[in-house]
């Protein structure tokens, strides 16, 4: 029995069909325990309560299910269901997703992202599977170094929603060399007019799409960043890793030296 939820309460509405009510709670929740009170239903049950979900909340829930219930619930999808789905979780998401499925669902899904998604898409399924490429997203806010303060606000205003984070803005040049680093919070704090290249940061710790995701998340443990940037052999920005992808290695490799032991 979680503490922030009423299980019996949530099951109980489930079983006497009070769908609004139930539907009123679960807006409330947390998409972690959303998923967690889905793996108490049966097959119908999950697909029918899933579809209460508000288009955001949904995909966040998603996102946080098991593989075995994913496949679930694409398989009964209607097109329109799967497209939604899909248009609001983050590309490394996708990838994480359709790493776990059958051939079949996987087709499906990727038949269903736009064209730019399904590229991005199978680029990042090229790397390595223990690789920092194969858990960065490619979203995130790039900036030039002539930019103003307020050219910088115009930029993330116009790109932001649909970034992973927001936080930290990554500078690059012509080539799409990582030359920076500026926070939100510097931004704020600076004027309007002030130039991106005097107020960013030049000393850069950045991983490559080549490295082993253990020193990426030995690099997290060392550095306390909530994300990373990750670059190819030209140090060409490519991605970023955020800290929720890094925690996710590092259990995994919790995991396994437990049962090492």
């Amino acid at each position: 029995m979680h503490e922030n939820y009423d299980l019996e309460q949530l099951m109980e509405l489930v079983q006497t069909r009070q769908f609004r009510r139930l539907r009123e709670l679960l807006v409330n929740m947390n998409e972690v325990d959303i998923a967690e009170f889905l793996d108490e239903l049966g097959p119908e049950e999950t697909v029918l309560v899933f579809r209460l979900l508000p288009k955001e909340l949904a995909a966040e829930t998603f996102v946080e299910m098991d593989n075995d219930q994913q496949e679930l619930l694409i398989r009964s999808f209607s097109d329109t269901e799967l497209q939604e789905v899909l248009e609001e979780m983050y590309l490394d998401d996708t990838v994480d997703v359709i790493e776990e499925m059958p051939a079949s669902v996987v087709h499906r899904i990727l038949r269903h992202c736009d064209p730019e998604s399904r590229k991005t898409i199978n680029e990042l399924m090229k790397y390595p599977e223990d690789s920092a490429g194969s858990i960065m997203t490619t979203e995130f806010v790039s900036l030039t170094a002539d930019m103003t303060v307020e050219d910088a606000f115009k930029r993330i205003r116009r790109t932001g929603v649909d970034k992973e984070t927001i936080y930290l803005c990554y500078v690059v040049n012509d080539s799409r060399v990582l030359i920076g680093l500026v926070s939100v919070r510097t931004l704020l704090l600076s004027d309007e007019d002030d130039i991106i290249s005097d107020i960013m940061e030049s000393s850069i710790v950045s991983i490559n799409t080549l490295d082993d995701q253990e020193t990426v998340s030995h690099m997290f443990n060392k550095y306390n960043f909530l994300a990373m940037p990750v670059v190819d052999q030209e140090h060409r920005l490519v991605g970023i890793v955020t800290i929720d992808d890094a925690m996710t290695v590092m259990e995994a490799e919790a995991t396994e030296d437990m049962e090492k032991m």
